[in-house]
């Protein structure tokens, strides 16, 4: 790395440092305006540490010291309160709910049967306490087990998610390595802010899922497919969504994947089959509440095509008809035409923005798993999407079931650019892959 960017990468690092202590001050002093305009700011500074790392070196100690700056950001923030979100509450309260022999999918927090497992420090700041039972799939279950069985505090199940982060760390700078890409490129994961604020602020479990799911690319490289089958089933038992993954990393004529992703789903549900198809949860009363059902207003793509006359009556059924149509089409022609040789890297990167965009998720936290992918393929879209996400913070939680002109504005200003940048990143794609070829003829 030359002497420029090795400058502007440590100026960057200190500029981040400073704006993480700016951002918690403005946290305690409860102006959520003024925190997420820091946020922001050091999503600019972040991509400067991005453009100085790009094309640089792999130097041990390079790595050693983003994971240095790294880990400083979140230890400043992780004895801090949570404040853009409350759900880390309700995984320790399932962690302590499952200890006690309870099936965490039976009863509501508020339910008369849980009373004697309350306390004045969890259970009052449990979001939906009377209304819905869990949402987490079995493998969240288990981590919320085994972290509250060290320690029922917030404090401890942030600190899980960091230990989560320093996994991701770790495979990411050794994938790096495998594809031959400077391993300075983990800082394209390790500074930005969006793991930051949600992961060792918020607690997110998200971070266990995009952990699993870096293991599984790793597997998926490596060409252990059943390892990946598993690692990919632990994913999306952390969270659903990451399913979408699975065309990225089976070969062909290989059943082993599939068939231990299949496999692994089915057992790790069985302990908690005696609610019957109660065990998904609070899925179905989280999608109605987040406007993904018959209404459709959750939809950020078939919210912009409502404001074309023509098309002002579509229905959200023939939305999410067309969304998955896309989705299996494209995941039908990744499993079949894609060499098993070659990195799973791109496909999966496609397979994952699609379905982001098809959704349009209303909470940031869903994007940062996408954050991995931006370490491998240059793409100014993917780094807009996960820097500006945090946009939606400007939306109302109360407002996501209802479409108006300030959140199509707000989650324009998210997508519209993204979709530019994207149009970009493709032409740069296709231009370099054109340079490479008249090269090498």
């Amino acid at each position: 790395m030359n002497r420029r960017r090795l400058i502007a990468l440590a100026a960057s690092g200190a500029a981040l440092l400073g704006l993480t202590g700016l951002a918690l001050v403005f946290q305690r002093q409860n102006d959520p305006d003024s925190f997420l305009a820091v946020a922001l700011l050091q999503g600019a500074v972040y991509l400067v540490a991005v453009w100085a790392v790009w094309n640089g070196d792999s130097s041990r100690r390079l790595v050693v010291g983003i994971a240095a700056i790294a880990m400083l950001m979140r230890v400043a923030v992780l004895c801090a309160p949570p404040y853009l979100s409350t759900d880390v509450y309700r995984y320790v309260w399932d962690g302590r709910v499952t200890a006690a022999g309870i099936n965490p999918y039976r009863y509501v927090p508020a339910d008369p049967n849980l009373e004697m497992l309350r306390d004045s420090e969890i259970f009052p700041h449990i979001n939906r306490a009377g209304l819905a039972v869990t949402i987490y799939p079995p493998a969240a279950e288990a981590i919320f087990l085994a972290v509250t069985r060290v320690s029922e505090s917030v404090t401890a199940m942030k600190a899980a998610m960091v230990g989560f982060e320093i996994i991701t760390f770790a495979v990411l700078v050794h994938l790096l390595a495998a594809e031959g890409l400077p391993t300075g490129r983990v800082v394209v994961y390790a500074w930005h802010p969006l793991p930051l604020w949600e992961f060792a602020s918020s607690g997110h479990i998200d971070a266990a899922l995009i952990a699993l799911v870096v293991a599984a690319l790793w597997a998926a490289r490596r060409s252990r497919g059943g390892l990946g089958g598993l690692f990919l089933a632990g994913a999306t038992l952390t969270k659903f969504y990451p399913a979408v993954l699975l065309p990225a990393l089976y070969r062909r004529w290989r059943s082993a994947m599939p068939t231990i992703f299949a496999l692994a789903i089915i057992v790790a549900y069985l302990p908690f089959i005696g609610v019957g198809w109660r065990v998904f949860g609070f899925l179905g009363g989280y999608a109605g509440e987040e406007g993904f059902d018959a209404g459709g207003t959750g939809f950020y793509l078939l919210g912009l095509l409502r404001q074309l006359p023509p098309l002002a009556t579509v229905s959200a059924r023939a939305y999410a008809v067309g969304a998955i149509a896309i989705l299996v089409a494209l995941g039908a022609a990744i499993a079949l035409t894609r060499d098993p040789v070659r990195s799973p890297f791109p496909s999966a990167t496609l397979l994952a923005t699609t379905f982001i965009i098809l959704v349009s998720p209303h909470y940031p936290w869903y994007f940062a798993w996408l954050i991995v992918f931006a370490c491998f393929i240059r793409s100014l879209a993917l780094l807009w999407l996960t820097t500006l996400c945090l946009l939606l913070y400007l939306v109302p939680v109360e407002s996501h079931i209802v479409r108006d002109a300030h959140r199509l504005v707000v989650e324009s200003m998210i997508y519209g650019p993204f979709a530019a940048l994207a149009i970009v990143d493709l032409w740069y794609h296709r231009h370099h892959q054109h340079r490479g070829a008249t090269r090498s003829s």
